[in-house]
């Protein structure tokens, strides 16, 4: 069977969580619950890594404003982590070009990640921090779950990944204002800060 739904489903989730992807993935390798899974990936050191920053998603993406923050900061790692994923699931499979691969994975990550930046910048306009964390905590299990599903049935969680993906594009364009405030308030609060950090240089009369 070909690899391309695992290679799909796989893109998707890292545009979400790519560290939980590479940790789910090498510990279902390491366990020997699929063979599917590339040695590289089942690394001890590479498990290690994966868990710690895990880790640190799991706070960083539940807090206010810290979200976003981190979001950016993944714009390029969590496209290149999923065709990286990718890429080394072709080349275990043998069944599709790792380049071929690494590009669905890739570009279907960078889609993912931007709908939960863009999703995570409205919920920001709300002041309570409880959409934070309620949206994080899905996203968490929501990819948990897709990836082991895909594990046993991966052209059925595929189907279900680009679902998902098409469902949040939608939501993405009638979030759209909100998405808009959220970069004029962050915008201004640049501006006020630039503005205090003049000021305080500016010679006492």
């Amino acid at each position: 069977m070909s690899v391309l739904p695992l290679v799909f489903t796989s893109g998707w989730a890292s545009g979400i969580n790519a560290y939980a992807v590479v940790l789910l993935l090498g510990v279902f390798g390491a366990t020997g619950i699929t063979d599917e899974v590339p040695a590289s990936l089942q690394r001890t050191d590479v498990l290690v890594v994966a868990g710690v920053l895990f880790l640190c998603e799991v706070v960083a993406d539940k807090i206010p404003y810290v979200d976003s923050v981190w979001d950016s900061a993944h714009t390029v790692i969590r496209p290149v982590a999923g065709a990286v994923v990718a890429a080394l699931l072709a080349g275990e499979s043998g069944s599709l070009p790792e380049l071929a691969a690494g590009a669905v994975g890739g570009s279907t990550a960078l889609m993912s990640h931007l709908v939960k930046a863009g999703t995570r910048m409205a919920v920001n306009t709300s002041p309570e921090p409880f959409s934070n964390i309620a949206v994080s905590t899905a996203e968490d299990l929501g990819v948990a779950g897709i990836v082991t599903f895909a594990i046993f049935h991966p052209l059925a969680a595929a189907i279900i990944a680009a679902a998902l993906l098409l469902l949040g594009m939608v939501i993405l364009v009638f979030l759209a204002s909100r998405i808009r405030r959220f970069l004029r308030r962050r915008a201004q609060r640049h501006e006020e800060n630039r503005l205090a950090g003049t000021g305080s240089h500016w010679p006492l009369d």
